[in-house]
This record gives structure tokens, C-alpha cells and sequence, in this order.
């Protein structure tokens, strides 16, 4: 019997995962050039793909009581579909403006539970710091006097250490996630893990792309903001090269060519003769 969803089979295919490999600090600057050059490809397209992700993300964040909620579980759904952009120029393809919306035309269920763990991941972390703090600050005012306030100044300090380490372990997980959902069909929650192992085996790499991002995005803001019409593309693309370093199979090297072989015998000379 034919399968009338030929490529709901091949969809549910996810094992074997991709395995993260080694990729040196060097490479942060070669990606960041690749995110440069696919963006100089098209660079029009580029800046309206990222108006409108401005756009929809602003739009969304002032929707009554849910904003703050609805913004974090479409941001994957966009970058999947810069990614699917980036992946269209590198293999020669036109870009398109709706290539931003590719992630609601595959993998929209994937890409949402994605959000949904960044949100989960976000309020988890803000409650252990909150917890962390709060407690730090009543033990504080019970000790009182100046004992009490040391006390407590160092649990707000503990507090955003914990904040920040537990931020920054939510962002590895979430850094390759819809590039694996989007372009290798991973589940979501064996994406998220595979992004944490890949960035934390390269721990070094990926700190030095976070602080050479930190300084771009500051350099972006300065003209009234007008610099993430270029770093947003940008970063889609390093992003993307990112992924191929890190994830994407290689193809294999040519099987090396047999040795010649030696010329086959020729038949036996006939020693027989008649006497």
C-alpha cells in the first residue's frame, strides 16, 4: 500500500543524530565572514527579512497579559527561517522574503516547542536567582546591623552569578537548536542537547564569538539601531556556517584507486612436440 505522506516516514527518521565536532577559535572569524559575504549577495532582501522579524517580534511583545510569553516561542520559528535563507544562498538559490517564514512551513511544531523551552529555561532561571537572592536578603535583615547587610549585598551578587551562569547555559542550548530542527529534522529536545555538548566541547570558540557578538552589537546600536539591519543577517549567516562546521556531514574523501594490477598470464607455451 502506498504511503500517502511519502515524507512523513523520512521526518520521524531522527536517529543516528549528528555528532558536534571540534571547531578552532580561528573559525569565529571565518564565520562572521561568511555570514558577510552571504549578506552582500543579496543585501536588500536581507534588511527587509530583518524589518520584519523586528517588526513581528515588537508586535508580538505588546500583545496584552501574553506578550512577554508569545515573543521568546516565535523567535526560533524566525531564526529557522533565515537559516533556511542562508542555506538557499549557499547552494546558488535566490532569496526570498518569505524564506523567513520557512520555519512555519516545516517544523513549525518543533521550532514552538524550541521557544517554549527558552521560556521555560528564562523563568527557571530568573526564579532560582530570585530564590537565591530572597534568601540571602531575609537571613540578612534577621542577623541585622552591618553583618546583616554584607550578608545580604553577597547573596544579590550570588544571585546574578547564578543568573548568569544558568543564562549562559540556556543560550548553548539554544544556539544551534533550530539549525538542527530546521536544516537536519532533530527532535527539539535532542537538539537543545546536542547545541549545549557542541558548545560546551568548544567552550573557547564559542566564548570568543560571544564577546567578538557582544562588541558588534553595541557597534550595531549606535546609529539609532540602525546597524542590526546588517548584523542580523550577518550573524543568520555566521550562524549557519556555524552549523556546517559543527554538525553538517563532510563528504567523504574518494576511496583511494586500486593498484594497477598486473597483466594477466598469457597461456602456457606448448612444450609438447612430437618426437
Amino acid at each position: 500500500m502506498t504511503d500517502p505522506h511519502p515524507g512523513a516516514g523520512a521526518s520521524r527518521r531522527r536517529h543516528p543524530l549528528p555528532e558536534p565536532g571540534h571547531v578552532a577559535p580561528g573559525q569565529t572569524l571565518q564565520w562572521l565572514a561568511a555570514g558577510w559575504r552571504m549578506f552582500t549577495a543579496r543585501p536588500g532582501v536581507w534588511m527587509i527579512q530583518t524589518v520584519i522579524l523586528i517588526v513581528i517580534l515588537s508586535a508580538l511583545g505588546f500583545v496584552p497579559f501574553l506578550g512577554w510569553a508569545v515573543a521568546p516561542l516565535a523567535f526560533p520559528v524566525l531564526v529557522a527561517g533565515m537559516l533556511a535563507g542562508a542555506q538557499a544562498v549557499d547552494r546558488g538559490q535566490p532569496l526570498r522574503v518569505d524564506h523567513l517564514f520557512d520555519g512555519l512551513r516545516h517544523h513549525a511544531g518543533n521550532l514552538l516547542m524550541i521557544g517554549a523551552f527558552h521560556l521555560f529555561g528564562a523563568l527557571l532561571a530568573a526564579l532560582i536567582a530570585a530564590a537565591v537572592g530572597g534568601s540571602a536578603a531575609l537571613t540578612g535583615m534577621l542577623v541585622g546591623a552591618f553583618a546583616g547587610m554584607g550578608l545580604a549585598a553577597g547573596g544579590m551578587m550570588l544571585a546574578v552569578v547564578v543568573f548568569t551562569v544558568l543564562w549562559v547555559l540556556l543560550v548553548m542550548a539554544l544556539w544551534f537548536a533550530p539549525a538542527l530542527v530546521m536544516l537536519q529534522d532533530v527532535s527539539p529536545l535532542d537538539a537543545m542537547k546536542l547545541s549545549a555538548q557542541a558548545c560546551l566541547s568548544n567552550v573557547l570558540t564559542f566564548v570568543i564569538l560571544g564577546v567578538i557578538l557582544y562588541v558588534l552589537t553595541w557597534v550595531a546600536m549606535l546609529p539609532a539601531g540602525l546597524g542590526m539591519l546588517v548584523l542580523v543577517p550577518v550573524l543568520a549567516g555566521a550562524l549557519y556556517a556555524a552549523w556546517q562546521d559543527t554538525f553538517a556531514e563532510r563528504p567523504a574523501l574518494p576511496l583511494p584507486a586500486p593498484p594497477a594490477s598486473a597483466p594477466a598470464p598469457g597461456p602456457a607455451p606448448d612444450t609438447d612436440h612430437e618426437s
